[in-house]
């Protein structure tokens, strides 16, 4: 035996026990003392043949020259592919997947190892494709520490011996072109660690899935989705300025409504019940919670494996375009929550991906979040951050979407977050800040600005980080916006007290004014305040049921003409009693009862004068677009702000947050003249017991609190009352 046959030989048995490291050594053609020898690995066949690739003309047998292990010879090179019989008599024709060239460019491979690749899911992963002018799919998958790495699924019956890969060493990037393989098939791919363990793992870069609990990655066709949507596309970056209005209905797909056999809508289903809804109720935006790939439904979302592809519990990546299509031909905007802060432990997600931790950190006082029991991205590898990067520019480019609400930003920004002393590792210098994170939002949000014009991206940042909203050439993160977590908390605090202690915490409702300019923001009432024996919001709220429904009803005219663009979760518009459950559909039986339907009714009228008043919206994050004319009256719970835009009638919003009517309120006014009454929350229209002032007053020249004109109002209890200058067309 040659020493040539003897490493044959190893390299043939390192591939039948499944631990070649180098296929392309082994198998398809090699040519050696002008001879031609090619090598088929093909475990359970009867016979194999060379044929021509274009006409199928026989080019000579291969022999079994061990188990599964065919051997043929060429008379020249050429084009071949190789003819399989089975057991039974089947036979199979397919190129040799070992004939063909590299899959990966060098370029890409470049600009994936710096992190600068926001294509990532156009060329890695699984891509449908020709190569030499044969159909196939090319796969590719980063595992820089693995032994061996294999792609498998039912074209190779899961066997990882059939198709190992061939290691790029420049990107630590294992690839492979199977011929005649389509979009549709599951795959996997099966990674020999560097812990001396086997772990079968879906693609990080897939562009579909498996419905859970499967947890195959599916090859997927090229996203060219139809779209229809030039209009609003055109129109977005207006849509989304500060002085725009912007409402968002935050919404959980799979418990919004439910189908006829209880299961959730689809895409198709939601863009026929949802996007009219969401028309009618006048939201600007729908907030969709993540809806990548997750394993654990009860995670909502919030702990994705997919970074890539739109759940399987609502239709193909095709059906989610067809939904953002009919949310813009609607006007409606989508935004996105999206998690670049951890992700879940499950084995075939991304925890120790090729046997150690690649995406995320080694040290567990980094890599592991004790809160949510998840791993934490390594965000300094410039292969993760880049990763993460991609994912967001491929929902935004790809999808339509329109925005991005970027979770758990705090968690990010801290390596103290949630952990005592000793638990976290300081940053170079010494300090708590995570320097590599935010340097990823700051790259994040540059590359969102520059590639996808009029794409917001919204902060879920809970401290007082500085310059979150201000632009990364002036230091800051280069959000488009914040949540004003301290507004949340404030008012839901105010709220549930009973009303004869509010004039103690008066301030719970004035305070947020005084750092309200310091970001550009947005007012939540998210989903997080409604869960985990917090109540529904109208369960927050001390008293019976009527001062429960007055004063929801007041809470929503409060937000909706404070500064600061709003979000409320879905259920809140009908007074929910009972706190939401995300395996249950919305209560929808309530609206047949009037309370409920007040709720909803009132909503649906802030939200229209929100959107039609310039000075309700205008100056969002402008301090000139708004002042207290009575911030100070805790005796009797009485507050009243004027809102302003320019060259527009000024609104002013007056709330009485007890239960006692008050009758000949004296209080000042911007000017003299007629004020209509546009919106009183007490009104029959809404199931109140319709105390007010009649749809107008007249306000005198008599100064008062600062303002140079004043006229006495009568202010329903728990009520809130909205005046506009002029007389109510008739």
């Amino acid at each position: 035996m040659t020493a040539s046959d003897a490493l044959l030989g190893t390299a043939a048995a390192a591939l039948l026990e499944g631990r070649l490291d180098d296929p392309f050594a082994l198998l398809g053609p090699h040519e050696a003392d002008g001879k031609i020898t090619v090598r088929t690995f093909q475990p359970g066949a009867e016979k194999v043949e060379l044929i021509g690739r274009k006409k199928g003309a026989a080019l000579g047998k291969m022999e079994e020259a061990a188990s599964g292990m065919f051997v043929g010879q060429l008379k020249k090179k050429q084009d071949y592919a190789l003819r399989i019989t089975w057991p039974g008599g089947s036979e199979q024709v397919t190129e040799d997947p070992y004939s063909f060239g590299t899959v990966i460019g060098d370029y890409d491979l470049h600009l994936f190892s710096e992190g600068r690749h926001l294509q990532l899911a156009n060329v890695f992963g699984a891509q449908p494709r020709q190569m030499d002018g044969v159909s196939g799919v090319a796969f590719s998958v980063w595992a820089p520490n693995a032994r061996r790495v294999s792609v498998i699924g039912d074209f190779n019956m899961w066997d990882g011996r059939r198709h190992p890969m061939r290691l790029r060493h420049s990107a630590g990037i294992w690839e492979l072109f199977v011929p005649r393989l389509g979009a549709g098939e599951l795959y996997k791919f099966e990674i020999a660690g560097a812990d001396g363990n086997i772990h079968e793992k879906a693609d990080p870069l897939a562009r579909a899935t498996e419905l859970p609990p499967g947890t195959a990655s599916i090859i997927a066709p090229s996203p060219h989705f139809a779209w229809s949507d030039d209009t609003w596309m055109q129109e977005r970056t207006a849509r989304h300025a500060p002085d725009a209005p912007i409402a968002a209905y935050e919404v959980h797909a799979a418990s919004w409504m439910t189908d006829e056999d209880g299961g959730p809508l689809d895409w198709q289903a939601m863009a026929q019940k949802l996007v009219p809804y969401v028309v009618q109720m006048g939201f600007t935006h729908i907030e969709l919670m993540p809806i990548m790939e997750h394993p654990f439904g009860g995670s909502w979302g919030y702990q994705p494996l997919s970074q890539f592809a739109p759940s399987a519990r609502f239709g193909s990546p095709a059906d989610f375009a067809g939904f953002v299509d009919a949310c813009h031909r609607a006007g409606i905007g989508v935004i996105l929550d999206w998690v670049p802060a951890h992700f879940p432990t499950d084995a075939h997600g991304l925890a120790q991906f090729d046997g150690t931790p690649l995406y995320e950190h080694s040290d567990p006082k980094e890599g592991f979040h004790q809160d949510w029991n998840t791993l934490i991205y390594n965000l300094g590898r410039n292969e993760v951050s880049g990763f993460l990067l991609a994912s967001a520019i491929w929902w935004l480019e790809t999808f339509h979407i329109d925005g991005l609400r970027v979770d758990a930003v705090a968690s990010m920004l801290y390596r103290d977050y949630s952990r005592e002393h000793g638990e976290w590792v300081p940053n170079v210098h010494g300090g708590r800040e995570n320097l590599e994170s935010v340097a990823f939002l700051k790259a994040m949000n540059e590359a969102v600005a520059e590639r996808c014009p009029g794409a917001m991206t919204i902060a879920e940042e809970s401290t007082a980080w500085p310059g979150v909203t201000a632009p990364v050439s002036d230091g800051g993160l280069g959000f488009s916006y914040k949540w004003n977590m301290g507004w949340m908390h404030d008012t839901l605090q105010y709220i549930e007290r009973d009303p004869v202690h509010r004039g103690w915490h008066h301030g719970e409702l004035t305070f947020p004014m005084v750092y309200a300019w310091s970001e550009k923001y947005v007012l939540p009432i998210s989903h997080d305040e409604v869960v985990h024996g917090k109540g529904s919001l109208w369960n927050k709220i001390p008293g019976d049921r009527w001062r429960k429904f007055a004063n929801l009803r007041s809470y929503l005219a409060f937000m909706w003409t404070q500064p600061g663009k709003k979000l409320l979760f879905m259920g809140c518009e009908l007074g929910m009693e009972k706190e939401w459950n995300h395996d249950e559909s919305l209560p929808w039986h309530l609206l047949e009862q009037a309370d409920h339907a007040s709720v909803q009714n009132v909503l649906r009228d802030l939200n229209r004068l929100y959107a039609d008043e310039a000075a309700l919206h205008a100056r969002d994050c402008n301090p000139e677009g708004f002042s207290w004319i009575v911030g100070d009256d805790a005796r009797n719970s009485v507050f009243s702000f004027v809102r302003r835009a320019e060259g527009h009638d000024p609104i002013v919003a007056v709330f009485n947050m007890t239960p006692e009517p008050r009758h000949a309120y004296r209080m000042g006014l911007p000017k003299a003249g007629k004020w209509q009454e546009i919106l009183n929350t007490d009104a029959m229209d809404y199931g109140g017991g319709n105390i007010g002032n009649s749809g107008a007053i007249e306000a005198d020249d008599q100064a008062l609190h600062g303002q140079p004109a004043s006229a006495e109002l009568t202010l329903p209890p728990l009520g809130a009352v909205l005046l506009k200058p002029g007389v109510k067309n008739q």
